[in-house]
């Protein structure tokens, strides 16, 4: 109802000052409807009540804005001036609306919560001083929990959920292009990487291509104009490797400390081997596999092999020290297979500190094994350890897939979740408040109920020294402080202008009561009355 009554003034960027107030005229005529069934058939002090509250509830709304909590005193004043149990149907929705709006509009919780205690507090002297029960105030904080208390809770998580999922939102944009960005410049570097390491293979190819011109072109077996044309291919690859080096240096010209890592000729048992003599304990399998730098694997897979080993290494030298690793080559003939996995490191070891950014290494290879037509995973094992596979073909020419998923690994997924995580948690506290509070009442009541019959017990002495006509405060200083808070079943209704208390006859007797009616400062009647289907006997 409430979001209806909020969409009555059609939106538009700027509008009249009216046209602004109109949600809140059509909020004040829905709150002020109940206050007319105040003016049929009920007393005339309630009357004026609701009489005074139309116009107060106007202001309430008009000022709800900037001062919530204001706009929700001024229907808990009227409902209390109106009875003591605060529980009237005049202002039952103004109650739950302006709570609603009160948890929307206020950021903090510190003043609503004293509010609320603070409420709870007055409504206990009206009850227990002017009615003298405890019963009003336990209804009146049963109404402030549940018709103000959880639909302020209810506001204020509608609050706190729409600024955490703008605010993760926000944060998750960010550090999707923060991560992006760190990819991106991970993907150029491991592409410098290979430039250098193609550098390293072509460029010797061009040197032994230049030498072998070079005897060619002073070979005496040649005619003249073959050896001229030797000469040209001689100057052409000396010009080529020239070129090759200009470009390689633009290149590397990045903040890597080296270049390339990776010799020309080298091989994975000697990087296993190199990994051994540092300390690491490293076994190597092959099963059916291609021995990686042979003719019939191609250059970038070979690479690619090579670089996974080598990050599988590093990775459990850095994070898991003395852990023993396993790397396993498997060849089918059509692909190759290669897979690092360390163990979860022994008790008492200290990983490695590492000041570079973390996830780099594998976006880099993520980009290398892509390039080479292949697919990386990268993930925690069921044992605690980590694996690094990788899986790239052996003949022919794979179609180059996107980028992987690797490179769009982010925090912001994770502050995300966090975020739903936090929303969660506050809804779940707006359920278990009110319920943790209901129930403490409850447990307060029943105790209450148990003992509160022994507390209302008016002795028969008492009550035969009571004479008509008594002035009121003599007579309510030899009272109990507690009296019934509804007589017995089928009492009749007292005069006009007479206020009757009740009093038990003896403990948990409900049937029979003492009745004692007051009337301009003095006692005018007392009487015992009974339950309507259990008359005296005899």
């Amino acid at each position: 109802m409430l979001t209806r009554l909020t969409r009555c003034a059609p939106p538009a960027a700027e509008r009249p000052r009216w046209a602004a107030r109109l949600p809140d005229a059509c909020l004040w005529l829905a709150l002020a409807v109940p206050l007319t069934a105040a003016f049929d058939g009920v007393p005339q002090a309630r009357t004026w009540t609701a009489a005074l509250g139309v116009p107060l509830l106007a202001g309430a709304v008009a000022v709800s804005r900037k001062w919530p909590l204001v706009a929700l005193a001024v229907p808990v004043a009227l409902g209390l001036a109106t009875t003591r149990d605060l529980f009237t149907f005049e202002y039952t929705a103004a109650l739950a609306v302006l709570a609603y709006l009160a948890g929307v509009r206020l950021e903090r919780a510190r003043a609503p919560l004293w509010f609320f205690a603070g409420v709870a507090a007055v409504s206990l002297p009206l009850s227990v001083v002017v009615v003298r029960n405890m019963w009003p105030w336990f209804t009146a904080v049963l109404t402030l929990l549940f018709n103000i208390v959880l639909p302020w809770l209810l506001g204020r998580y509608r609050r706190q959920y729409a600024a955490l999922v703008r605010s993760g939102w926000q944060l998750a944009a960010r550090l999707e292009l923060e991560q992006q960005a760190v990819a991106d410049r991970t993907r150029l570097r491991e592409r410098a990487r290979i430039a250098g390491d193609m550098h390293d293979s072509l460029g010797h190819e061009l040197a032994l291509l230049t030498l072998r011109a070079g005897a060619l072109e002073v070979d005496p077996r040649l005619a003249p104009d073959q050896r001229a044309a030797v000469g040209e291919l001689r100057a052409a690859a000396g010009t080529a490797a020239e070129h090759l080096r200009d470009i390689i240096g633009v290149l590397r010209t990045d903040d890597r400390p080296a270049p390339s890592r990776v010799p020309a000729d080298d091989s994975i048992e000697a990087l296993v081997e190199r990994a051994r003599s540092a300390g690491l304990t490293v076994s190597l399998r092959r099963d059916g596999a291609v021995e990686a730098g042979q003719g019939t694997v191609p250059v970038m897979a070979g690479r690619a092999v090579y670089r996974v080993v080598q990050e599988g290494l590093t990775n459990a030298a850095k994070h898991a020290p003395g852990a023993p690793v396993d790397v396993r080559l498997t060849g089918d003939g059509r692909r190759l297979d290669v897979t690092v996995t360390n163990a979860s490191p022994p008790p008492g070891t200290a990983p490695v500190p590492d000041s570079g950014p973390g996830g780099s290494g594998l976006v880099g290879l993520d980009e290398r094994v892509r390039l080479a037509g292949g697919e990386l995973r990268a993930g925690p094992t069921p044992e605690g350890g980590f694996e690094v596979a990788a899986r790239l073909p052996t003949t022919g020419r794979a179609p180059v897939r996107g980028p992987g998923d690797h490179a769009r690994w982010s925090r912001s997924k994770r502050e995300l979740a966090s975020a739903r995580q936090q929303v969660r948690r506050r809804l779940v506290q707006t359920v278990t408040v009110p319920a943790a509070l209901f129930t403490g009442l409850l447990l307060l009541m029943g105790i209450f109920a148990l003992v509160s019959p022994s507390w209302s017990v008016l002795d028969r002495g008492t009550y035969d020294r009571i004479r008509t006509g008594d002035a009121r405060e003599a007579v309510e200083s030899r009272l109990p402080f507690f009296s019934l808070d509804v007589p017995p079943d089928g009492t009749p209704e007292p005069p006009p202008g007479h206020t009757c208390r009740y009093y038990y006859t003896r403990p948990y007797a409900e049937a029979v009561a003492y009745q004692l009616c007051f009337a301009d400062g003095r006692l005018a009647s007392k009487g015992v009355v009974h339950r309507r289907d259990r008359p005296p006997p005899g």
